[in-house]
């Protein structure tokens, strides 16, 4: 069976998104720096060459072993799963051939027929909930791995599911002081992880943990 992963960013203060990241304070005045922070929080990915070049940003780009691990993330994914949020902000955001390559699924209330994107990229909007979901995810997958994408929310829900084989986590030596913790909303007991591997970039800290 597919493994099931988290791949994402995070603050030293523990948060996967800035305050204000969201569609309602696009262009609030007084949110209008979240840009500047989940860039100080990406930027060992956007400057690597992977990133580059899987969103036809031409050539160039930082090598090594952080742009190798990039590309195994996306090459061992055969799905993804995130939250309606994560989903309308990508949607403004996103080049045309979106950035997954995959099916994609999403967690929303809306009714809405699948989305499809140059690339190999559909969007699948999920109503039956996060079950649902990720056993979409799973046979899409086939024998390649279910990424939960995001938001914090949903990655939580996942958490408390018990279904997370491992979370892969990019610490960057950033502080938000607010926004969307990761580590929020956990139930008892909470998920048992140990660490299987630490990778040591100029931007961030890349540590795996699996499932204990």
């Amino acid at each position: 069976m597919s493994k099931v992963f988290v791949n994402i960013g995070l603050s030293l203060d523990g948060y996967m998104a800035p305050e204000g990241m969201t569609m309602e304070h696009w262009t609030t005045p007084q949110y209008c720096n979240w840009g500047a922070k989940w860039g100080a929080l990406m930027g060992w990915l956007i400057r690597t060459q992977y990133f580059r070049e899987n969103l036809g940003f031409g050539p160039g780009g930082e090598t090594g072993a952080v742009n190798d691990m990039a590309r195994h993330t996306m090459e061992r994914t055969g799905a993804n799963i995130m939250g309606k949020r994560m989903f309308e902000q990508g949607e403004a955001s996103w080049p045309e051939n979106a950035p997954f390559h995959t099916p994609v699924y999403v967690l929303t209330h809306e009714k809405r027929e699948p989305w499809v994107r140059p690339g190999g990229t559909t969007f699948h909007f999920v109503n039956g909930g996060p079950e649902v979901a990720l056993e979409l995810a799973r046979a899409a997958a086939s024998d390649r791995d279910v990424r939960i994408s995001g938001g914090a929310d949903v990655v939580q829900q996942y958490l408390n599911m018990g279904v997370v084989d491992e979370l892969e986590i990019a610490l960057a030596p950033v502080v938000f002081g607010s926004g969307r913790r990761l580590f929020e909303h956990l139930a008892e007991p909470a998920p048992r992880f140990r660490v299987d591997r630490v990778l040591e970039g100029s931007s961030a800290t890349h540590i795996r943990y699996v499932r204990a």
